[in-house]
C-alpha cells in the first residue's frame, strides 16, 4: 500500500531530473553551437583603418561552458594578445582587453594601415585567425584603383604566415605587379654576378695553389698550365631557369586578364622585357627543396630573399588575403601614402586638361631645404609638398590628407567640431600655407584635398559646395586657400572636371 502511495511521486521526481538534465544539456548545446558559430564567422575579423573593434573573448572557447568561462576567456584573450603583439606592431595596431563587469573583450584598435594579417590562437598556437583591414572610407577597390594609377604605390606583402582565406575581389595582376618587380630585381643582381671559380690557366691569376704547381704540374713540365682560384662572373643557370618559368607563368596569368585595363598591358610589357633576358635558358620549375637551399644559402640580401619569394608565390598559387576560400598572402598598405598617390593620379589628369608643369613631392620634386644656422640643434631638414602646379605666373600648391575633416565639416559647423579635429585642421592649414611661402608667383594657390564618401560628394557636387575658397593677406601678397574633397573612386574625369572649376575659376 505504502508503495503504490510513493510511486507517482518518484515518477514525478525522476521526471524534473530528467527534465532538468535535458534543460541543461539543450542550455550546453546551444552554447556550443553558438561558439562554434560564432568562432567560423571571427575566423577572419574585418574591420576599417582608424577604427574601434571589439569582440568578446569567448569566442576562444572551443566548446562547452566551463564554470568560470569569463575568467578563462580573459586569460586567453590576454594570451591571444601577447602572442600577436609583433604582428600588430607591423599594422600600428594597439589591442586590449576590457571588462565592463559582465563579459571580457578584446578591444582593437587600428592605425592608417590596411591589409591582411594572421593571428595566431592561444588554444593552437597556429595562424587559424586573421583580421582583415579595409579603408574608412569607400573606393572602388584595390584592382580597380590601382588599374587607374599604375604603379605609383602596391601592396606589400609580408613574411608572415599564410592568414585562413584570400581575398578573389583582389585581381591576380595585383599580385602580379609585386612579383614582376621583384624578379626584375633579383635579375639585376644574379644575372651576373661573382663566383669563385678553380681552373688551370696560362699565367697566375687570383690565387694560385703552390702546392698542386709543385707537385703535380713542374715534374710533369707543364709549367703553363697553373692551378689557380679566382672571382670571375657567371650565369646562375639554375636560377635563371628558375626565373624563367616563373615569368612565363606571369605572362600567361596577364594574357588572360586584358580586360584589367592599361595597367595590365604595361604588365605584360614588363613581362616580355625581363623574359627577354632569360630567353636563352630553357624554363624549368624548381622543387621546393631547390627553393630552401636558395632561401637558406649564403646569398642574403634583400633583392635576392624577395625574388625566390615571389617566384615561390607563383608555383603555389598564391593570393593576396582577404575574406574569399583559399588561404593568402598578409600584406599591408599606408593609406595615407595611397591616398596621396591616388590624389597625384587626378592631378596628372587635371594638368592635361588645363596644362602647366607638375611636381611630385613622392619623387622627391617639391623639396625645399631648411638652413639651420647651427644644423645640430635644429630640427625638420626640408619641406616637401605633395604636389606643386606651375603654370604661367600661377603656382598652385596641393596637400593630400587622408583624414576624416571634409567628411565632417560637410555635416556640421566649424564650431561643433570635436576640439582635437579643429586643432588637426588647423595645423593642416598652417602646414600648406607655410608651403605657399615658397613661392612668389604673381598667384599663389594653397589647396588641401581630404577623401570623403561617394554619396557625400556627388550630393556636394549636385549643391554646388565641393570648393570652400577664402583668401589670405600679408601686406601685397595674397593667398588663395582652397579646401576640396577628392574621393577614392575610379571615375577620375568627373573628379577631374570638379577640381578644375575650382583652380580655374577661382
Amino acid at each position: 500500500m505504502l508503495l503504490a502511495f510513493l510511486i507517482p511521486y518518484v515518477l514525478i521526481y525522476n521526471g524534473l531530473i530528467a527534465f532538468s538534465l535535458f534543460e541543461s544539456i539543450k542550455s550546453l548545446c546551444e552554447y556550443s553551437m553558438a561558439t562554434q558559430a560564432d568562432n567560423r564567422d571571427v575566423r577572419c575579423l574585418e574591420t576599417t583603418d582608424s577604427s574601434l573593434l571589439r569582440r568578446s573573448a569567448t569566442f576562444f572557447l572551443k566548446s562547452g561552458k566551463p564554470r568560470d568561462y569569463q575568467a578563462q576567456a580573459a586569460r586567453l584573450g590576454k594570451q591571444f594578445i601577447q602572442q600577436n603583439r609583433r604582428i600588430f606592431n607591423q599594422f600600428d595596431v594597439e589591442a586590449s582587453l576590457d571588462y565592463d563587469g559582465s563579459s571580457v573583450d578584446i578591444v582593437i584598435r587600428t592605425g592608417s594601415k590596411i591589409g591582411a594579417l594572421p593571428l595566431f590562437s592561444p588554444t593552437s598556437g597556429k595562424p587559424d585567425y586573421g583580421l582583415i583591414i579595409k579603408p574608412r572610407f569607400d573606393w572602388s577597390g584595390l584592382g580597380a584603383m590601382l588599374g587607374e594609377m599604375g604603379w605609383k604605390i602596391i601592396p606589400v606583402p609580408l613574411m608572415l604566415p599564410l592568414l585562413p582565406r584570400s581575398d578573389r575581389k583582389i585581381p591576380p595582376w595585383v599580385l602580379s605587379t609585386i612579383v614582376l618587380f621583384r624578379i626584375k630585381s633579383i635579375l639585376d643582381f644574379v644575372e651576373r654576378r661573382f663566383d669563385f671559380i678553380e681552373a688551370d690557366l696560362n699565367a697566375p691569376r687570383g690565387q694560385i695553389n703552390w702546392g698542386i704547381y709543385t707537385t703535380s704540374r713542374l715534374p710533369r713540365m707543364k709549367n703553363l698550365s697553373v692551378p689557380c682560384r679566382f672571382p670571375d662572373l657567371r650565369d646562375d643557370r639554375d636560377l635563371l631557369a628558375a626565373i624563367h618559368f616563373t615569368l612565363r607563368v606571369q605572362l600567361s596569368s596577364l594574357a588572360g586578364q586584358r580586360q584589367g585595363g592599361v595597367a595590365v598591358l604595361q604588365l605584360l610589357d614588363v613581362c616580355e622585357t625581363l623574359l627577354n633576358r632569360v630567353r636563352n635558358v630553357p624554363a624549368k620549375q624548381p622543387t621546393p627543396r631547390t627553393i630552401n637551399s636558395w632561401l637558406r644559402g649564403s646569398i642574403h640580401t634583400s633583392p635576392f630573399r624577395k625574388g625566390i619569394q615571389a617566384m615561390q608565390w607563383t608555383i603555389e598559387e598564391r593570393g593576396l588575403a582577404g575574406l574569399s576560400d583559399l588561404h593568402g598572402l598578409p600584406w599591408k598598405m599606408s593609406m595615407a601614402d595611397f591616398y596621396e598617390a591616388w590624389v597625384e593620379t587626378v592631378i596628372e589628369r587635371l594638368v592635361r586638361r588645363i596644362g602647366g608643369s607638375i611636381k611630385i613631392g613622392r619623387k622627391q620634386e617639391t623639396v625645399a631645404p631648411i638652413s639651420w644656422i647651427h644644423p645640430y640643434l635644429g630640427s625638420q631638414k626640408y619641406l616637401k609638398p605633395d604636389i606643386i602646379i606651375e603654370r604661367g605666373d600661377e603656382t598652385i600648391i596641393i596637400d593630400a590628407k587622408f583624414k576624416d575633416h571634409w567628411q565632417e565639416l560637410s555635416h556640421t559647423t566649424w564650431g561643433k567640431l570635436d576640439s582635437e579635429i579643429r586643432e588637426a585642421h588647423r595645423e593642416d592649414i598652417l602646414q600648406v600655407l607655410a608651403y605657399s611661402t615658397l613661392y612668389t608667383s604673381k598667384k599663389v594657390i594653397a589647396c588641401l584635398a581630404y577623401p570623403c564618401r561617394k554619396k557625400t560628394w556627388e550630393y556636394l557636387r549636385d549643391k554646388r559646395q565641393l570648393h570652400r575658397h577664402a583668401t589670405i593677406y600679408s601686406g601685397k601678397r595674397k593667398v588663395d586657400l582652397i579646401l576640396t574633397a577628392v574621393p577614392m573612386m575610379a571615375e577620375v574625369d568627373k573628379i577631374v572636371r570638379s577640381l578644375e572649376e575650382a583652380f580655374v575659376e577661382n
